[in-house]
């Protein structure tokens, strides 16, 4: 029997093989029908290029010009790629101008014609690969008539300026004067009337690039982010040897006239002091630097991290410099103390995967100002508020930048701070909180629970950090749970205190542990730890778990009275899927590990030639990870979920791959998300490719995995968690108070189970009943989603021949409009 039953599985094997190979020639077989043409691939998320065909050929008899002047900064290449792309695919002529505004000057082969491929690998370069200089003669008239002459007789009357302050006030300059260096051209007889009458305005749109962050208007300039990661990478790397060593380590970081990179890199490392130009330090701030690194210290701290900005002042104006604070401790406490002044290695490296998503958002939107302009539209610049691409006239925002260099230099000091933006002050307020105040000697009598549900993301422990310290300076005992709702029911709770998460905010993974257990068949047991603990507040931070679970606590408040105590959800995870926020923390780390990735498999596949790699991302069903990592490595498709895709549309991505093999780029990058399709999964895809790639190129696959939830969290999702956990904390304080009665905390209303998320322009506390009319619980996804907005961006970067909604045209808007906006919200 059991003989016949061996060779009945043999023949059953043989069976199904034969089956699905059948079935995949079949599949491969619709490839090689001749005669048929695929349909071409389109975006379902746009409307139709009957619907708005104005897009592809809005550039058409028109020439662009993009610059980069001033100081470098990462991210650029990314804005350079997309004016360039975008550019050609709204059919303009697109020029390089090499070496900034004085190849501008010199012009000749300084101003070149750029092509499709000419911009390829550039993604993934540091500073900027056409060149930047500063340029005297530009400064002067005559340099601005050659500039003038240059432009003029190539047809180029749209200049796109990726620059700071300074490179944009000249480009406004030349803006204004364009009419009078047109006739003055014209009178000499450089120009021609016919070229005159052709170039008769000049359009100007900026875009900043700094890695300082210091021009007003936007929330975060191209190359920031980068210059945090270099930063925040030597800061890790000097911890440990700090710590080794019982040392204290002064750093000095960018920042002459803006304590941007200093005030978020103490918040990113928990530095015990940071000095900013902005907001000097008390009158006899040498002694309360000293106390503090005592204290610290104290509490059994073998290390002290002091961050300066190089255009630290006092009060009177005077410089605070890296070696005046060291002299200082080594003086006054006899600590062993280093000073590393960081310098041009913060302008260094590989731009993260937010500085090439912002450089290749602006750039398609500064191709859109260009060519939407007329004569007397005001030059502007395109910013970033929130996850938004805005445009403000140009002026407005270089002249409220000046006003915070005017305010510091009349001691105006509180004024220079709020001229900064929300931002910047909500990040000064906290990190003060942080470093300067102390837990009361009376205390609240509340207490407070943490817990982190879910699968683990980096930055998770940096918002546990901030809501336990913020809970005790508001006088909280703060509980810490292990492992999530199923630790709550087995009891696995403790008090946690200040030392307790020291140096918690730049690990990954999660400390407290977590799981994915949900709280409904635990009821009993979490109520009896409730009430055992005297617990009167949930922070919950995690996942789709977390959100699901505190929709279940809400619905047990009508069977145990313990679970009605306010609670607030904060949203960590890779996969940025929690319904209510545009960001989860953790995501920006595991998006820059994909990009990281991807930018060793590129290059690998360059080296090899004819080459195609197919990343497989995490995700679940949610496309963020998959369609943010394809626009900030550059990839030719990315399959997603919300974005669904047929059988037709392999065909069009394997014959678009085709065409790119006989180019000079001979390579390929495809990102699937894991859950896009239950029957083109990874191996399916990859046999399909190499299958139809024979003899023109050949596959490789990866599976990227749990790689993506490791890892030190990035800059951001320290600074959001951060801020998180601090503006939970500061919400559950006073919920706590609002269903107080009589000594007993009782809150049964929607409003006291709150999750708290980044919408648009700022940070808002959401009924999570609310939230529930959001969510596609099936696939574990917001119904609506705003970067799938993006989708069409990276096809169009891929060359893809789809049309781009331009249905909703960015207005333009004006800096104290805006800040009204942001500050109403927040």
């Amino acid at each position: 029997m059991w003989a016949s039953l061996g060779l009945f599985t043999v023949w059953a094997k043989l069976f199904i093989t034969i089956s699905l190979s059948f079935a995949f020639f079949c599949i491969v077989s619709v490839f090689r029908v001749r005669g048929k043409k695929p349909p071409p691939v389109t975006d379902k998320m746009s409307h139709s290029s009957d619907q708005h065909p104005e897009a592809q050929t809005l550039g058409v008899g028109k020439a662009i010009a993009v610059l980069t002047s001033g100081g470098d900064a990462q991210g650029m290449n990314a804005a350079v790629r997309a004016v360039v792309r975008v550019g050609i695919y709204t059919g303009a002529k697109v020029y390089f101008v090499h070496e900034g505004y004085q190849g501008l000057v010199d012009g000749g082969d300084n101003i070149r014609v750029a092509t499709w491929e000419s911009v390829s690998m550039m993604l993934q370069l540091g500073g900027t690969v056409i060149g930047s200089a500063r340029c005297q003669d530009f400064r002067a008239r005559e340099g601005r008539l050659k500039a003038a002459c240059n432009l003029v007789k190539k047809g180029i009357t749209n200049l796109c300026v990726i620059g700071g302050d300074g490179s944009l006030t000249g480009a406004d300059t030349f803006r204004a004067e364009w009419s009078g260096l047109l006739a003055d051209l014209l009178k000499a007889g450089r120009i021609t009337s016919e070229e005159a009458k052709a170039s008769s305005y000049l359009n100007i749109v900026g875009m900043v690039g700094s890695i300082d962050n210091d021009f007003c208007g936007t929330d975060m300039t191209i190359g920031t982010d980068s210059a945090l990661h270099r930063i925040m990478e030597i800061v890790d790397a000097i911890t440990t040897t700090a710590q080794s060593h019982q040392r204290t380590f002064v750093l000095e970081v960018m920042g002459r006239h803006c304590g941007y990179l200093a005030l978020v890199t103490a918040l990113a490392c928990g530095a015990d002091w940071v000095f900013i130009p902005e907001s000097p330090p008390e009158v006899e701030w040498e002694e309360h630097l000293c106390r503090r690194l005592l204290e610290t210290r104290g509490r059994g701290s073998r290390l002290n991290i002091i961050i300066v900005a190089e255009g630290a002042i006092d009060l009177q104006g005077n410089p605070i410099t890296s070696e005046d604070v060291k002299n200082l401790v080594v003086k006054r406490l006899g600590y062993d103390t280093r000073v590393t002044v960081l310098g041009h290695v913060q302008r260094g490296g590989t731009p993260s995967a937010f500085d090439r998503i912002l450089g290749s958002r602006m750039g398609v939107e500064a191709v859109m100002a260009l060519l939407e302009a007329t004569p007397d539209t005001p030059a502007c610049v395109v910013s970033l508020s929130g996850n938004h691409a805005i445009r403000l006239p140009l002026m407005e925002c270089v002249q409220v930048t000046k006003d915070v260099t005017k305010a510091m230099t009349e001691k105006r000091f509180v004024d220079a701070v709020n001229l900064r933006g929300r931002s910047f002050q909500n990040n000064w307020n906290v990190y003060k909180v942080l470093a300067h105040l102390h837990p009361p000697s009376t205390k609240s009598g509340h207490t407070l629970a943490i817990l982190n549900v879910g699968a683990p993301a980096a930055g998770m422990n940096a918002a546990v950090r901030a809501a336990v310290r913020i809970g005790m300076i508001n006088g909280h005992r703060m509980l810490a749970v292990q492992d999530g709702f199923d630790g709550l029911a087995k009891g696995k709770i403790e008090e946690i205190g200040w030392s307790g998460v020291g140096g918690w905010v730049g690990q990954g993974g999660s400390r407290l542990g977590t799981k994915r257990v949900l709280p409904k068949k635990y009821f009993e047991e979490i109520s009896k730890n409730i009430s055992d603990h005297n617990i009167q507040g949930l922070i919950i931070i995690g996942g789709f778990e977390a959100f699901s679970g505190g929709l279940e606590m809400i619905e047990g408040r009508s069977r145990y009275e313990e679970l009605c105590i306010p609670l607030v959800v904060i949203p960590a995870t890779v996969s940025n899927n929690v319904p209510g926020s545009d960001f989860s923390i953790g995501a920006d780390t595991a998006l820059n590990t994909i990009s990281n990735t991807c930018d060793r498999i590129k290059q690998s596949a360059a080296g090899t030639k004819r080459r195609v790699f197919i990343i497989e991302t995490m995700g679940g069903y949610c496309g963020y990870l998959a369609t943010m990592a394809g626009l900030s490595a550059g990839a030719d498709a990315a399959y997603i979920y919300e974005d669904p895709f047929t059988i037709h549309d392999l065909q069009g991505n394997v014959e678009h791959l085709t065409e790119k093999m006989k180019t000079t780029v001979k390579r390929g990058l495809v990102l699937r998300n894991e859950k896009c399709n239950d029957n083109y999964t990874t191996d399916f895809i990859f046999n399909l490719y190499s299958e139809e790639g024979k003899g023109i190129f050949d596959c490789r696959k990866n599976v990227l995995g749990h790689m993506q939830q490791g890892g030190t969290p990035t800059p951001f999702d320290r600074n959001f968690g951060t801020k998180m956990g601090a503006k939970a904390i500061t919400w559950i304080t006073g919920k706590i108070k609002e269903c107080s009665r009589h000594g007993r905390i009782f809150a049964n209303t929607s409003d006291s189970a709150c999750l708290l998320g980044m919408r648009k322009r700022s940070m808002v506390f959401q009924p999570l009943t609310e939230l529930r009319d959001q969510t596609d619980f099936e696939h574990r996804l917001p119904k609506e989603q705003w970067w799938l907005k993006l989708v069409p961006i990276l096809k169009i970067l891929a060359k893809y021949n789809i049309s781009l909604d331009t249905s909703e045209k960015a207005q333009m808007e004006h800096i104290k409009q805006k800040r009204a906006s942001v500050e109403s919200h927040i």
